[in-house]
């Protein structure tokens, strides 16, 4: 069976369920459950702690796994990211005392608080800046008022609770990170690409849908243009000869104004649908 690691709390694991369910595996109902046998798919998934998939991944012991790449680099194992799913967006970011620091520039020498020390060495290396690292599991932001650190990295959504510790942003982002699927480097187990297929179709039907409208023979080409599909738009002869009927895919977020445009130009009968499932 292809073995797979699925985050089993935090922000990354009610999405990568989801995925996983509309990719057509089947998920734990009970989220006091370890493991879950997929006989239909050949899988067996195993819900591990979002910091430790990496580790698991990277040792051979689990075949791939999800989670978030800040996480999948940090772990430094000997594993790759084999897909990038579009959920778990946040962005690893240097922050320190309002008014002190604006580039990086300015951290030599200085003590940083983290609680992804690997991931931040290896940035730190890359650009030649001597600092102490202080690894933390949690709280990151308390380690300057308390004298811990003269700075901090770590992952930023909003900023709320920077600045409320009395901290600002500053230099450009470490990493910009989301949840990605890995796997063991030079590694190609039996189901993987069955995986990593259903994932990709799910991306797509995620963020496409299905169009169709009636337009003109003669306005064909000045509509395909507007819905010209991922290879060619579907035209289909209608009963009355002077007009056809076209069939698309087009980006979600751009519906509301090619069906505008479309009926601009003369297209009618311009209906939506979603799509469940798809395979590119």
């Amino acid at each position: 069976m292809l073995r797979v690691a699925v985050p089993n709390k935090g922000a990354l694991s009610e999405s990568a369920s989801a995925m996983l369910n509309e990719a057509g595996y089947r998920q734990r109902r009970d989220t006091r459950e370890l493991v879950m046998v997929d006989p239909d798919n050949d899988v067996e998934f195993f819900f591990l702690r979002p910091r430790d998939i990496a580790v698991y991944v990277g040792a051979g012991t689990l075949d791939v796994g999800i989670t978030g790449r800040d996480l999948f680099l940090d772990a430094q194992v000997d594993a790759e990211e084999l897909m990038n799913l579009g959920f778990g967006a946040s962005t690893f970011r240097f922050a320190g005392p309002v008014g002190d620091f604006s580039s990086i520039d300015q951290l030599e020498g200085k003590r940083l608080a983290t609680s992804y020390d690997g991931l931040l060495r290896s940035y730190l290396s890359e650009r030649g800046i001597n600092a102490s690292v202080v690894r933390l599991d949690g709280a990151v932001e308390s380690s300057v008022r308390l004298g811990v650190a003269d700075a901090i990295a770590d992952v930023v959504e909003t900023g709320t609770t920077l600045r409320a510790a009395g901290m600002e942003i500053f230099g450009e982002p470490i990493l910009k990170s989301e949840a990605v699927l890995i796997g063991r480097k030079g590694a190609s187990p039996a189901g993987v690409d069955v995986l990593i297929r259903r994932l990709r179709g799910v991306l797509v039907a995620r963020q496409y849908v299905m169009m169709d409208y009636d337009v003109r023979k003669d306005l064909v080409d000045e509509a395909a243009a507007l819905t010209p599909g991922l290879e060619s738009p579907t035209v289909s002869p209608l009963q009355n000869s002077d007009w056809v009927a076209v069939r698309s895919m087009i980006k979600k977020s751009d519906t509301n104004r090619i069906m505008d445009e479309l009926y601009d130009i003369g297209a009618r009968a311009i209906l939506v649908s979603s799509i469940h499932a798809c395979r590119i």
